[in-house]
């Protein structure tokens, strides 16, 4: 210890030692008061997924100044730009003593300038912090390279020269010129196009690519020679170099994925490269196509479109197409109809019937009234102003008809279907929901085409919705997450109806066509004809087709299904022809069931025609099939009888047991206005002292007084019925004074009873009310 001590005592006494203590504290202290800042501004370059550029901006300086990653620095371009200015870059502390002392004596001896000895370290300080060449912004330079040594690799540094290098004009970086004058990036270039743009630098102004070539082939030769000399490539890499021709002259750099390049851009503003998923094929391919068929229609008044290609494994966009002209400012082309909100149509509508299979509220086969219906004031329209009856839940989506879908939310409830909405993830219907009612599912609401493709996305991936991917992610990100919207069975549900190619939204043309792709689709139209959707998928994509105009503008030829669906058919067809991806196959938890084909229910006694349904095992409902009723009639069917004015069979007037339909007021009604034949049941017996007295509403079913023995191990139902005029739309069934249900007068409704006396009460819409007394046992 005391020998390291005397060892320690003696080294300080050295001049030299202290010099360089004080100079090192020095230093520490200038990097204290004027750290060191490299922030150079960059152009923003946004790359495809294969790390192609699809979009290049100008820097905020208006500079092209494209960054030079490490890896497209190859060894051929380090080997010569090393040669050429700083061959012992790798061993000094960012200058070296040699050089400069070299340097130093020369110019004392001329008189002048006649040797520099700036390493690539200090002309980088130099190209970061411009200043006049003096020796005091050597000593300054000298002071900033040696920073930039202590807080930056080797590569690094190297890295930022190949970045900052002139090449006359607005170019900087060898990046920027390789693409602009090459048109490839720098890992591309040969060794002729390398040493050409490594001896520019020096004199930018004079060797001017595009201008200068014959000039500047004689100085890249000479340096080869020079090269050739030195042994620094081999003899064979050298001569042709020698002999290759100089094809250089100014590039525009790709323009592809505009709209989406600008709006990565302005939420990456400090992200000189944005890495995007984007496959450039598939985007030039769909820029192509947007534009060729807006070229078409556009002698129908209409000028856009915008169409959104989602990879549905992984959730990447691999095709952003925001407008049909980017550069056509008369209409609109700088308008991201990707992200414009708009009114969706009956786009919506697969979701709702999702809900209603995931609720057991029905199955596809289940049958729907459309009928002209009333929902407090609300009296929606089919598109083309038709009605048709009963009909099936598939068949009402696959027509897209309007007043079962607002049947359908109404019986949903409107706040539970907007709740799935916001869970998908729709921005402006979040900010809507207070105010939005049944229109909602007719696009009395807010969408962007982001948001619906997002939305079919997660038909295709079995009823889970993710976040789309723009970017590629980092290696550190957590996999993307996604959540379940509907289940996998709904899901299924409706990818077979809209897989059905027997509808009427199929295009003109296209019926018998072999060019008619394998996926589920559906269209729609907004109120006014102003935008037409279609959006599909099959196992492997997703796609989002928006044709209309920015200005709101409607067209009476605007149509989803015969505007927007032959755009869709093209896109398929082109990105995923003949697709190797298989199809959607049927959950376990699906199973199939006959169902009655008058009502979807499960076939009861008077069922004859019956047809095979899909059900979510434990959640679908399982009714008993009701579409027929019995009715005791005379001999000619001319009146009609009660329980309670039932004659007695004596062979003077027997009465007959007939089936009837058992149809909704409302679907009698139709009936009737369009003078459509149904059958009906005979006047009621007007001998009836019963019916007639009261006015009121008769139970026919049970009957009154009655005993009824129920066996606790098998239960069973009990029906409730009535009659009642037929001015009464809607009775009221109670079970000892507790409200049941609501139906229509006309409709079968069950209950499981228990043992015990039951007062059983059905009051009309009148305000009429009627009561029977049973009891029941248990056996």
């Amino acid at each position: 210890m005391e020998k390291l001590r005397y060892i320690t005592k003696k080294v300080w006494k050295w001049p030299w030692v202290k010099a360089l203590v004080a100079l090192l504290l020095l230093f520490l202290g200038l990097n204290l008061v004027f750290p060191l800042n490299v922030r150079p501004r960059y152009s923003t370059i946004v790359t495809a997924a294969d790390g192609t550029i699809l979009h290049a901006f100008l820097s905020d300086d208006d500079k092209w100044r494209l960054v030079t990653e490490l890896d497209e620095i190859t060894p051929v371009l380090r080997k010569t730009i090393l040669h050429k200015e700083d061959n012992y870059f790798y061993y000094h502390p960012g200058f070296n003593p040699v050089s400069m002392a070299r340097a130093v004596f020369r110019n004392l001896t001329t008189g002048r300038r006649t040797s520099g000895a700036s390493t690539i370290t200090m002309q980088v300080v130099r190209l970061l912090e411009p200043r006049k060449r003096t020796y005091g912004s050597k000593i300054i330079e000298l002071f900033r390279a040696v920073q930039l040594e202590l807080f930056y690799s080797k590569d690094e540094i190297l890295q930022l020269y190949l970045n900052l290098i002139p090449y006359g004009g607005n170019v900087e970086g060898i990046k920027s010129a390789s693409m602009l004058y090459f048109g490839k990036p720098p890992q591309l270039l040969s060794l002729a196009e390398i040493t050409t743009l490594t001896i520019i630098p020096n004199r930018p102004s004079s060797l001017r690519l595009g201008l200068n070539n014959k000039l500047i082939v004689q100085e890249r030769n000479r340096w080869l020679n020079r090269f050739a000399k030195t042994g620094l490539f081999t003899a064979e890499a050298i001569n042709d170099a020698l002999n290759e021709p100089l094809d250089a002259h100014r590039r525009a750099l790709p323009k592809l994925a505009p709209h989406l390049s600008l709006r990565l851009k302005k939420s990456q503003p400090d992200q000189p490269i944005i890495h995007t998923l984007v496959k450039p094929n598939r985007q030039a391919q769909a820029e192509q196509l947007v534009a060729n068929y807006v070229g078409r229609v556009r002698s129908m008044n209409i000028h856009n479109a915008a169409v959104l290609v989602i990879d549905n494994q992984t959730m990447a966009v691999e095709a952003y197409v925001g407008s049909a002209d980017f550069a056509n400012s008369y209409d609109g082309g700088q308008v991201d109809g990707v992200r414009a909100v708009r009114s969706p149509g009956s786009t919506l509508k697969p979701l709702l019937y999702a809900l209603a299979f995931d609720k057991g509220m029905m199955t596809p086969k289940t049958v729907l009234n459309d009928v002209p219906t009333s929902f407090s004031g609300y009296e929606p329209e089919n598109y083309d102003r038709q009605f048709y009856g009963p009909i099936t839940v598939e068949s009402a989506l696959a027509n897209s008809l309007n007043v079962p879908a607002v049947k359908t939310l109404q019986q949903l409830s409107t706040p539970t279907f907007v709740e799935s909405l916001k869970k998908a993830g729709f921005e402006t219907i979040k900010k809507q929901s207070k105010g939005l009612g049944l229109s909602v599912i007719l696009g009395g609401c807010g969408v962007t085409l982001e948001e619906l493709t997002r939305l079919f996305a997660a038909f295709a991936n079995g009823g889970q919705i993710g976040n789309l991917n723009f970017v590629a992610p980092n290696e550190s990100d957590a996999p993307a997450k996604k959540s379940r919207l509907i289940s996998e069975d709904a899901a299924f549900l409706i990818m077979n109806t809209l897989t059905q190619i027997t509808r009427p939204d199929l295009p003109n043309n296209f019926d018998n066509s072999y060019h008619l792709p394998r996926i589920a689709w559906k269209t729609g139209t907004s109120y006014g004809r102003r935008d037409a959707w279609s959006i599909g998928y099959n196992k492997r994509y997703t796609v989002g087709v928006w044709v209309g105009n920015f200005s709101g503008e409607g067209v009476p030829e605007l149509s989803g299904a015969n505007i927007a669906t032959p755009l869709l058919f093209t896109i398929f067809n082109t990105i995923d022809y003949n697709s190797s991806s298989g199809w959607f196959r049927m959950p376990k938890s699906l199973s199939m069931r006959q169902v009655c084909a008058e009502t979807g229910d499960v076939p009861g006694e008077t069922c004859e025609h019956k047809i095979v349904d899909y059900a979510i095992m434990g959640v679908s409902p399982y009714r008993r099939c009701q579409h027929q009723k019995a009715v005791w009639t005379n001999a000619t069917g001319t009146v009609s009888y009660c329980a309670h004015c039932l004659p007695e069979n004596d062979g003077s007037d027997d009465a007959v047991r007939r089936f009837f339909p058992n149809l909704a007021p409302e679907l009698i009604a139709f009936y009737e206005s369009r003078r459509i034949p149904y059958p009906k049941i005979p006047p009621h017996n007007p001998a009836c002292t019963r019916v007639f007295a009261q006015q009121g509403p008769q139970i026919v079913s049970p009957n009154d007084g009655s005993e009824y023995f129920i066996n606790p191990h098998q239960p069973q139902q009990l029906q409730l019925s009535c009659q009642a005029d037929n001015e009464v739309k809607v009775v009221y069934w109670y079970l000892n004074d507790k409200l049941y249900r609501k139906a229509a007068p006309t409709e079968g409704v069950f209950f499981s009873p228990q043992p015990g006396a039951l007062k059983i009460s059905c009051a009309d819409d009148k305000g009429r009310n009627t009561d029977i007394r049973i009891s029941i046992r248990t056996e």
